[in-house]
């Protein structure tokens, strides 16, 4: 007390000092004045006399006497580098604003202030659990325990001054070299008190309140983000929340009983919130969401680790919404630079996602198709290539392969989430008569108006009835086959009503609808399986029966399509092309679009000498180009 007594005295007669010629401005005593109120603000009982020579300080200040010493409300030094915090009020339920109770922001700023001074003690990896308790008990204490909304507020100021402090960091020129390990000082003390407090929540069985609680905080920091870029637009950055979510996941997937005890509902709690700021919603958060949806944490934890794959679903939709969002830009064949980036990163998650967890493409390759662009051949090309890692796949380039004697032709495939929802009822129960009956005949007249949805060039057709009509009808063609103790070729399938469904689509739909039909059997053709076998069979038999020239070239263009892009290419895809181009059934060397131009005979002629060459076709993460 005498020490800081005779501190205050002197910082006083140097600041009232008039008419002096003195090197030291008010200014140069900052600092001073901040660590005079954090000692002040550590004393339980602060004496009258201390208490009258801080009273001009907090004048200036704008602070109360009253508030230095008390268990209720503290200043700390964090003040005067949060004043200008950008802490917005709280939002509630119904939409309207909700005010912080008075006090409340600079009692969270000194409980994060002096957190922040615990956190990096030297002796915090010996005495951690005493500290980290005796802290626990101290918001208790304070009241910022007490209900729901507090904690969300604590929460929600604690992260809105850590990114103030980033972007007061990155915006300041003395600290070039110096940004990220400065913004990440306040940061990472802030996800140790999340960690603290999700690990202290509740008694060590109570699961339910560490889940609730760290969902509670997710939410809350999505808010923020939101929030944030809505404001700052271009200016927005996003490594304090990168660095937030990637700190977070990882204090939380380190082997701990307590933590193992709630590995997948967090992991879920991580998926709803990088749902939340998904790139639709965040999209200047788009590059920094790629890099955690795609850690090596969060996709092993996911896909591998958590027990009876309840995992994949979470992971199929951060997939869906990464698609989704790319997908209009896509279309485009010339795309931006940043848009470049995200696609060609993007790229290299497949590429992870085929090598190491192929079956998870194998399972969810329809709903991935249903959302990329038909121009996105490469990309398709990787879903579709995927095959399980206990198969070895047939030598696609054997003469006189025979498809239908593979062990694996038989087996169908598991297709998720389940494709049916995608057709109306009442068109699937007309669907499924015509199937079993043949009748009404004008069911294929009207079939046609049941996949139009616009008169916009581009945009006539819904892609996913489309792709379900075309699986479902497939689906139920094989199983009638096999109920016939049959397998599918081209006699067991001609002259059936599944057939006559797609030769009926093939010739009555118009170019852009054809192309989407034959997209939609093209997606079928994968490793070795029922599907791919039928699939094979019906487009070889619509090229064979047809006799439109155009329908035969825009059979060709599809699969020639994706053939002419960079490996890896679909074991499905190299047997249908190869049957076509040899079996002397087809006549293709024959047709007149073959030989249209020079150019295009080449094309062809090189694309057939390279499916005639063996090519490597074991998983091979080197040989993807």
């Amino acid at each position: 007390l005498v020490a800081l007594s005779c501190s205050i005295k002197l910082v006083t007669a140097i600041v009232s000092a008039e008419k002096r010629e003195t090197p030291i401005t008010d200014n140069d005593l900052k600092k001073t004045k901040e660590t005079l109120f954090q000692l002040a603000a550590n004393l339980r009982q602060l004496p009258e006399s201390t208490a009258q020579l801080l009273e001009p300080f907090c004048r200036e200040n704008d602070i109360r006497v009253s508030m230095l010493g008390s268990d209720i409300d503290r200043q700390s030094g964090m003040h005067s580098v949060m004043h200008h915090s950008t802490t917005g009020p709280m939002v509630s339920s119904t939409g309207g604003e909700l005010e912080d109770p008075p006090g409340l922001y600079e009692k969270v700023e000194y409980l994060l202030s002096e957190w922040v001074r615990h956190f990096h003690q030297p002796g915090l990896m010996r005495d951690g659990d005493k500290v980290y308790a005796a802290y626990v008990a101290r918001l208790q204490q304070q009241g910022i325990l007490k209900n729901d909304d507090l904690i969300q507020r604590f929460f929600r100021i604690s992260m809105e001054m850590c990114v103030e402090l980033c972007y007061r960091t990155l915006n300041d020129p003395m600290s070039v070299g110096m940004c990220r390990p400065k913004c990440y000082h306040t940061m990472d003390a802030f996800v140790k008190l999340v960690v603290v407090l999700v690990r202290y929540s509740g008694d060590s069985s109570n699961t339910l309140a560490k889940v609730n609680l760290l969902n509670k905080v997710l939410v809350t920091v999505t808010h923020v983000l939101l929030q944030d870029q809505e404001k700052r637009q271009m200016e927005f950055h996003q490594l304090p929340y990168h660095r937030f979510f990637i700190m977070l996941l990882n204090d939380l997937c380190t082997p701990d009983p307590v933590f193992d005890a709630i590995s997948f509902p967090a992991l879920h709690c991580f998926c709803s919130a990088y749902h939340m700021v998904r790139p639709s919603k965040a999209p200047g958060f788009s590059y920094a969401w790629l890099e955690l949806i795609s850690h090596r944490v969060f996709i092993a934890k996911l896909l591998l680790q958590t027990p009876q794959q309840k995992g994949w679903p979470l992971f199929h939709q951060l997939l869906i919404d990464l698609f989704k969002f790319l997908s209009p830009f896509l279309r485009n064949a010339e795309l931006i630079k940043p848009t470049q980036t995200l696609y060609k990163g993007t790229l290299r998650v497949l590429l992870v996602l085929l090598h190491d967890f192929p079956e998870f493409l194998c399972d969810y390759h329809f709903s991935f198709c249903d959302v990329i662009p038909p121009n996105c051949i490469q990309m398709r090309n990787l879903i579709l290539s995927a095959f399980p890692r206990n198969m070895r796949l047939p030598d696609p380039f054997t003469p006189n392969l025979k498809v239908e004697l593979l062990p694996d032709i038989q087996n169908a495939p598991r297709i998720l989430p389940p494709y049916v929802q995608f057709i109306p009822a009442n068109f699937k129960k007309d669907l499924d008569n015509y199937i079993k009956t043949r009748a009404p005949v004008t069911f294929l007249q009207e079939l046609r108006s049941h996949l139009q949805v616009s008169s916009e060039p581009g945009k006539q057709y819904s892609v996913s009835l489309v792709n379900a009509l075309v699986l479902y009808v497939g689906t139920q063609a094989i199983a009638c086959i096999h109920s016939k103790s049959g397998t599918p070729s081209p006699s067991t399938i001609a002259h059936t009503a599944h057939m006559d469904i797609f030769q009926h689509l093939v010739v009555d739909l118009d170019t852009e609808g054809r192309y989407l039909f034959l997209n939609a059997i093209a997606n079928q053709l994968r490793y070795p399986n029922s599907h791919t076998h039928f699939f094979s069979c019906a487009l070889l038999s619509l090229f064979a029966e047809t006799n439109h020239e155009a329908i035969q070239e825009q059979i060709t263009r599809v699969l020639l399509e994706r053939l002419i892009v960079n490996r890896p290419h679909p074991w499905g895809l190299l047997i249908t092309f190869i049957d076509l181009i040899k079996n002397p059934t087809y006549n293709f060397w024959k047709h007149d679009f073959v030989h249209c131009a020079p150019e295009i005979e080449k094309l062809f002629e090189s694309v057939a000498k390279s499916c005639m060459q063996k090519q490597p076709t074991t998983r091979d993460p080197d040989s993807h180009e």
